[in-house]
């Protein structure tokens, strides 16, 4: 599999730890310009130091955000442009998952907030640089767990059990919708099934379901290398030149849930996702 990220300018979002910092590192490692998103400025510097110790590669920087935020989207998206001329690849990477519901500084529910606005409103928000900087490339990372959600567009902010894969589904009719809506821009969206994944990723759950979710990771989880080996494809590789609206599983596009390819639901979440995010 030839991949070369050479001279690109990626922008990968959740980057600090697991699957987000193994995708940084591998961009890196292919010589890419790499600024990574995080809240916390301590770990976003420690990432950053160790990102370019481990790869040599001096073009690694970080901007912070809460991405939970719509005020912080704006923020950063400010700085990135201030900063950087060209947007080759978008990652959105970032997630969170929670069974009691809390609200995001703009009092919608957190996980909806994290995981599925945060991809719509900061794609949305860069797609002028993306288009400037075509061919370029957006990669939203989705879940197998998408496979047990129905979108309710009644329930779509009540948190609890089926707050997290309804976001993942929500990431995937949103890649379908914009991969329509991009069309003969020369700017391409897909989306990815990492897998289950070795990392601190949804150890924070109390109860049998963070306890199932420790012994999955022993059992079955990948680590954060295989698990980043998708996105890296999806954002490099030439084989997905011009390749758009896809899922995709160990570098291979899959049929995603039937519910996804609801198009009038697509269009519906985009309207929905527009007046939640103004």
């Amino acid at each position: 599999m030839s991949t070369s990220a050479n001279g690109k300018t990626v922008l990968v979002t959740g980057a600090t730890a697991g699957i987000g910092e193994a995708t940084a590192r591998g961009l890196a490692q292919q010589g890419a310009t790499v600024i990574i998103v995080g809240r916390n400025p301590d770990k976003c510097t420690t990432t950053v130091n160790r990102l370019k110790q481990q790869t040599g590669n001096t073009n690694i920087d970080y901007l912070l955000a809460d991405l939970a935020s719509q005020k912080e989207i704006y923020r950063l998206v400010e700085e990135f442009k201030r900063r950087y001329p060209r947007l080759d690849v978008l990652i959105n990477n970032a997630g969170i998952n929670l069974l009691q519901r809390q609200l995001s500084p703009d009092g919608t529910e957190l996980v909806f907030a994290t995981n599925h606005l945060s991809y719509f409103l900061l794609t949305l928000l860069l797609l002028d640089v993306l288009k400037a900087s075509a061919p370029a490339r957006i990669v939203n990372v989705g879940s197998f767990v998408h496979r047990q959600a129905k979108l309710d567009f009644d329930k779509l902010q009540t948190g609890g059990f089926n707050a997290y894969p309804q976001s993942k589904l929500a990431n995937l009719l949103f890649t379908y919708e914009l991969a329509r809506r991009l069309e003969g821009t020369n700017v391409t969206a897909n989306a990815l099934n990492p897998g289950l994944v070795r990392s601190n990723f949804g150890l924070n759950i109390p109860g049998p379901a963070g306890l199932l979710k420790r012994l999955m990771n022993a059992l079955i989880g990948v680590s954060p290398e295989e698990g980043a080996k998708t996105s890296l494809y999806l954002a490099t590789s030439p084989e997905v030149e011009g390749v758009t609206g896809k899922y995709f599983e160990k570098c291979k596009p899959i049929e995603s849930s039937q519910v996804s390819y609801d198009k009038d639901a697509a269009r519906r979440l985009w309207q929905v996702s527009a007046e939640l995010t103004g």
